[in-house]
């Protein structure tokens, strides 16, 4: 599967970003990774597994490189890790709000 995305990864600048759903293991994962984008480099897993309460515990498991190396890094590097951080700690906060 190939998903588009507008995305702003830094300084309010609208990109296109194509993943594609690489992997899928039925109720245990799947990864999606970059083809398209801002990064030189994006591999995603989600893990999934079910806890003794009946409930589903998702597990990420994100790397990516700026693209640019180590001036990518200097340029831009905490900001972007920083807002990745906070889009997954936003997911998690709203799933929690739509599950429980």
């Amino acid at each position: 599967m190939i998903i588009s995305y507008k995305i702003s990864p830094f300084f309010g600048l609208k990109l296109l970003w194509v993943t594609e759903i690489t992997q899928v293991k039925e109720n245990c994962y799947f990864v999606d990774e970059q083809r398209i984008g801002p990064y030189s480099m994006w591999h995603h897993e989600h893990h999934f597994e079910e806890t003794p309460d009946g409930k589903v515990k998702m597990t990420d498991i994100v790397n990516f490189k700026m693209p640019f190396g180590v001036f990518g890094d200097l340029i831009a590097g905490t900001p972007v890790k920083n807002k990745v951080r906070f889009i997954f700690e936003s997911r998690y906060r709203i799933l929690e709000k739509i599950i429980i």
